[in-house]
């Protein structure tokens, strides 16, 4: 079921509210995401709104340099990404999600090494 959500990096200077459902969360065995080790979900750009630290945000782009994964420059912390298969949606780390339990979750794997041409 979908809930609404603040959220953060580690030292708060990125700050976001989506509307997400964590039943849908994944896991991704990509390359990228292996080593992120990051449980993510999915939702559609109208369900995110960036509130603060827009100007904090770093970007990484690697492979076919389609998807977009932001972080803060100050913490390092990956908060949200734009996907290569999808780029229409927010990919959320569920971890910046504020009073969410990630170890409670059940995430679903992703084959992402699958669509990558490096892995």
């Amino acid at each position: 079921m979908e809930q609404q959500y603040s959220g953060s990096c580690h030292c708060g200077a990125v700050k976001f509210e989506a509307k997400a459902d964590l039943d849908t969360a994944i896991k991704c065995n990509c390359s990228l995401c292996r080593k992120k080790n990051a449980t993510m979900v999915r939702i559609p750009s109208e369900n995110f709104k960036l509130i603060e630290g827009e100007d904090q945000l770093g970007l990484y782009q690697w492979n076919t340099k389609v998807a977009k994964h932001y972080f803060c420059k100050n913490c390092g912390i990956y908060t949200f990404h734009r996907p290569r298969t999808a780029p229409e949606l927010y990919g959320l780390n569920v971890a910046c999600l504020d009073g969410v339990d990630t170890y409670a979750l059940e995430p679903e794997l992703a084959n992402g090494a699958a669509l990558s041409k490096e892995t």
